[in-house]
């Protein structure tokens, strides 16, 4: 219970944080080229009451958390509502509303780079730990979620950006696989392809990272 509680303490602002300015960030991309739905509908904020899925953001991570003690997280939130044929140029723009939300992640990532390294830097502070914690969380769940998000397969983000880069023709039929999209993402998840996938693309990453900050 303990261990629980911990990492509920750590995980809990960088996972908010993580999913919802994601969501928000593609809304707000979505009114820059064109489409307002988001915008009227007040999902461009980092309130996260308004991007709360209960299962993908309470539930789900809540239960991983419960039976991993913070060794894995997995969630989602929300999609804010885009209508893509309300964008100015719909097929281009695809790729920068889509886009958004793994952009948010890496600039969120960097600003939790920032508090791990003030963490390791000041090992003496009342606060240099807990920094240390959060700052690692925070690293780590934004590059997944970036990473996993890049993956060229509809609806994520990365199927997005494949479709608005394929010629019209294919792009169209790229885009029907959107439909098995959710299903093929669980099973690649349960028989372990997407850790195969996802795992060294993330070592890889994480490495650049700590060159990156000189950890």
């Amino acid at each position: 219970m303990d261990n629980l509680i911990q990492a509920l303490a750590i995980y809990a602002l960088p996972v908010i944080f993580a999913i919802t300015l994601h969501e928000a960030a593609h809304g707000y991309a979505a009114k820059h080229f064109g489409d307002p739905t988001a915008w009227q509908l007040g999902r461009i904020t980092a309130n996260p009451l308004k991007h709360i899925d209960p299962i993908g953001t309470i539930l789900v991570p809540g239960m991983i958390l419960l039976f991993s003690g913070g060794g894995f997280l997995f969630g989602w939130a929300k999609p804010v509502p885009v209508d893509f044929g309300r964008l100015r140029h719909p097929k281009r723009d695809m790729l920068w509303v889509a886009a958004a939300g793994p952009a948010a992640n890496l600039a969120m990532l960097l600003a939790w780079g920032c508090l791990y390294k003030y963490g390791v830097s000041s090992p003496e502070s009342t606060y240099g730990e807990a920094a240390r914690a959060m700052g690692q969380a925070g690293i780590l769940i934004n590059a997944s979620l970036m990473l996993l998000n890049l993956l060229p397969l509809p609806p994520l983000d990365g199927g997005r950006i494949m479709t608005s880069l394929l010629p019209n023709p294919w792009a169209w039929r790229f885009a029907q696989i959107e439909r098995y999209g959710f299903i093929i993402l669980l099973v690649l998840l349960f028989t372990g392809l997407l850790n195969a996938i996802l795992l060294p693309l993330l070592r890889l990453f994480l490495t650049l990272i700590q060159l990156l900050f000189n950890f």
